[in-house]
């Protein structure tokens, strides 16, 4: 083999762990964000509301968030690899579930199980790209998030071509086989990447079984992270974007087709909030450059004001609404590198699977709220005052963000003065 032949090979094995990893991304939002671009057929099929369907969806979100917390603490006692796979196979078998023709009850298990199999994921995948591209945290989850966004760019193309043929089965079906086959190249070709960076960066308090703690599971450890109080502040943070932008995901689709658009054009519309999704590796490496939370808060400035639009423009034309999900998903997307780059960086080493996983339990929880309190909303009020409310909450993030900001210039002492960890 040449050098320059040798040379290519190295560059892309060194970006394994990142391209199995995001793969499995994009098939979690692929499969979560097929549920809203249904949600037209299933009221049809099924003969359900809105509020059933935002109930739902809000059952599925809230059993994705609750898996946050296990799914690290098991990564900090068992490695990161296993969960991940394990994830991969049981959102996979809810995918399975949903391939054939089914009763309403077996499609609310079927969404149940990709939840929960879905939720195992980015908890993970954020501590485990942290250790593996350490140097490059940001740059690495901008990657990771970009590549996993357009899952959210496939699954409203994909819904329109299987509800055109009459089969929405199908979508599952595939996504079932691509969960099995990433889950087996998850577990053979990222343990080796994983150790070689664990061999890099292994501390004494690290355990012998490739990095991963195995020390005895105390709550107490996890929970004392929120005596930081610019930790309590960005968990809120997070807590504001989390609710605005689930509330606003769930429904867009829905809320275009009752706003003037056609159903393929609505789905290519809402397609673009995904798409925009590049912007993420932009912030992602400016968050490394230029500092995190002021760029956080600009993002979310640019989310809340789109969010605003959308609750007052009423009917109007593809372009205008295109213009309004275009900066939504700037701003939306652009966040998110940011939050987790600061989650990964504040915890201490020894309980950094169960501290991410416990603030992502939190903020996703409160999120999984929202597809039911804007159901309700939109069938009692409209859109405009449901989008309203989620407007007001992304932009009671930017707030937080900046309060967190100047908290954080007049904190000196690190979490590992109240987790009695290594600072990150």
């Amino acid at each position: 083999m040449t050098n320059r032949a040798w040379n290519r090979l190295s560059s892309v094995s060194e970006y394994d762990t990142l391209l199995l990893t995001a793969g499995i991304w994009f098939l979690a939002k692929f499969l979560r964000f097929s549920f809203p671009a249904l949600f037209p057929t299933f009221r049809t099929e099924f003969g359900v509301s809105n509020a059933f369907l935002g109930g739902v969806f809000t059952a599925t979100m809230l059993g994705y968030s609750l898996m946050q917390f296990p799914s690290g603490v098991l990564a900090d006692r068992f490695g990161a690899v296993q969960v991940i796979a394990v994830g991969a196979v049981l959102a996979a078998a809810g995918a399975l579930v949903l391939g054939f023709h089914i009763p309403l009850v077996v499609l609310i298990v079927g969404m149940l199980l990709v939840g929960l199999g879905t939720g195992v994921h980015k908890t993970v995948a954020i501590r485990l790209l942290s250790r593996v591209y350490s140097e490059r945290t940001g740059r690495a989850l901008g990657l990771f998030d970009t590549l996993g966004a357009f899952g959210g760019v496939a699954a409203p193309t994909a819904v329109l071509f299987v509800t055109g043929i009459g089969n929405w089965h199908a979508l599952f079906l595939v996504g079932a086989a691509m969960g099995l086959l990433l889950a087996a190249g998850v577990l053979v070709y990222v343990p080796r990447r994983r150790e070689s960076a664990d061999a890099e960066s292994a501390s004494a308090a690290s355990a012998t079984d490739g990095g991963e703690s195995t020390g005895s599971f105390e709550p107490r450890r996890y929970l004392a992270l929120f005596r930081s109080r610019r930790f309590t502040l960005f968990v809120g943070v997070t807590v504001c974007f989390s609710f605005a932008y689930n509330g606003v995901v769930a429904f867009l689709p829905l809320y275009l087709t009752t706003h003037g658009l056609s159903d393929s054009t609505a789905s290519l519309v809402y397609s673009l909030l995904f798409a925009v999704s590049l912007v993420q590796i932009l912030t992602g490496d400016l968050s490394d450059r230029i500092g995190r939370l002021p760029l956080a808060m600009a993002v979310l400035a640019v989310a809340a004001g789109a969010l605003g639009a959308l609750s007052v423009v009423g009917n109007a034309s593809a372009l205008v609404f295109g213009a309004i999900v275009v900066a939504l998903g700037l701003g939306s997307h652009g966040f998110r590198p940011i939050r987790g780059a600061y989650l990964a960086a504040s915890i201490p080493e020894d309980v950094a699977g169960g501290g991410l996983g416990i603030a992502r339990t939190i903020l996703m929880g409160v999120g999984a709220l929202a597809p039911a309190v804007v159901g309700v909303l939109s069938d009692a009020a409209g859109f405009g005052v449901a989008f309203g409310l989620l407007a007001v909450t992304m932009a009671g993030g930017a707030l937080l963000a900046g309060v967190t900001a100047l908290v954080e210039r007049r904190v000196t002492s690190p979490l590992s003065d109240v987790t009695g960890g290594d600072p990150r």
